[in-house]
């Protein structure tokens, strides 16, 4: 690598960071099949990107999840209690939780989580500026790994987790029941968890949603390789390579895709990558469950279902978790 570049490279990462990303990014390479981390898809402008997915006429999953806390946050709020700290991983512009933080009107505190830092202070600008006798706490983190809660985030109150937008759906089952106890634990003995799922239903209607007409998708996804380029120095050509979206029965989940146009090398250092043309490297898996089978995984993780919210269709779900 040229001294510019890791000039260059040292705003972004410290030594640790970076080799520990190129090391990352290497070793999914190397699978067969080949595989990039989701969190990868979520800089700033994959975070802006999925806001457009969001709007997208195929995409049903924010439409329905926001109708259903519309519909029933009076009802999730008499079985949550009023004294209350709600922690939201993976916050985004926290719109899906508004309907329920104005059906808590004694709710103590909000904790936004979310990796992307400029986003995550919008949003808890636009909540305190709406909400302001609620203590709203940004933390900029990744919710996978060990949290650090803000000074005064739950004292003396019954701590929720609010997980929604079935992001759970990207782990394999191993890390979700690992990300469920994680929630568990950090909910303390009382606590609470509200968990947007993905149902499943017929194939067209689930990879329509994961690959728009418009082609927003195609382009969240394309932009993970540009996030690796610019945080890694690697030198993915995004020409060679385009979108697709694939419905795996056997797995029960939408795979996302970027299959290479042309035989191709990418080296990473001293490694040298060959793809052949139509070779692939899965970026997402989106798990999809059906209200019976997420109920088992919950309950490995120390969870058992209270109650759930489905729209009319049965195509999603909010799952209210108590501790088992």
């Amino acid at each position: 690598m040229a001294p510019t570049q890791t000039a260059a490279l040292a705003e972004r990462f410290t030594d640790g960071q970076y080799e520990q990303g190129l090391a990352d990014v290497l070793r999914g390479l190397l699978y067969i099949p080949r595989q990039l981390s989701h969190t990868w898809l979520y800089d700033e402008r994959g975070s802006r990107l999925f806001e457009k997915i969001c709007e997208a006429p195929e995409y049903y999953v924010m439409r329905l999840e926001t109708q259903i806390m519309q519909d029933h946050a009076a009802q999730m709020a008499s079985l949550l209690g009023q004294e209350l700290s709600i922690i939201e991983y993976g916050s985004g512009n926290s719109q899906k939780i508004r309907p329920l933080l104005g059906a808590l009107p004694r709710l103590r505190n909000y904790v936004p989580i979310d990796i992307a830092a400029s986003s995550l202070a919008r949003s808890a600008r636009a909540i305190r500026r709406d909400y302001p006798t609620l203590s709203v706490l940004p933390l900029c983190a990744d919710f996978t790994r060990r949290l650090e809660l803000p000074l005064h985030a739950a004292d003396g109150t019954r701590r929720m987790i609010y997980f929604p937008g079935s992001t759970l759906g990207n782990y394999e089952r191993l890390e979700a029941v690992r990300l469920l106890s994680s929630m568990r634990a950090l909910a303390g003995a009382d606590g609470a968890a509200l968990i947007g799922i993905d149902l499943v239903k017929e194939r067209a209607v689930l990879e329509r949603a994961y690959d728009d007409a418009r082609g927003v998708t195609a382009e969240f996804n394309l932009n993970a390789l540009r996030h690796v380029n610019r945080r890694l120095g690697i030198g993915f050509d995004i020409g060679h390579f385009r979108h697709r979206a694939l419905w795996v029965e056997s797995q029960q989940r939408i795979e996302m895709h970027l299959v290479s146009s042309a035989n191709q090398t990418i080296r990473m250092g001293a490694a040298v990558i060959r793809l052949l043309r139509g070779e692939f490297i899965r970026t997402e898996c989106c798990h999809k469950y059906t209200p019976d089978g997420f109920a088992i995984l919950a309950a490995e993780a120390g969870w058992r279902v209270q109650a759930r919210f489905m729209d009319e269709r049965g195509w999603f779900a909010v799952m209210l978790l108590s501790a088992a």
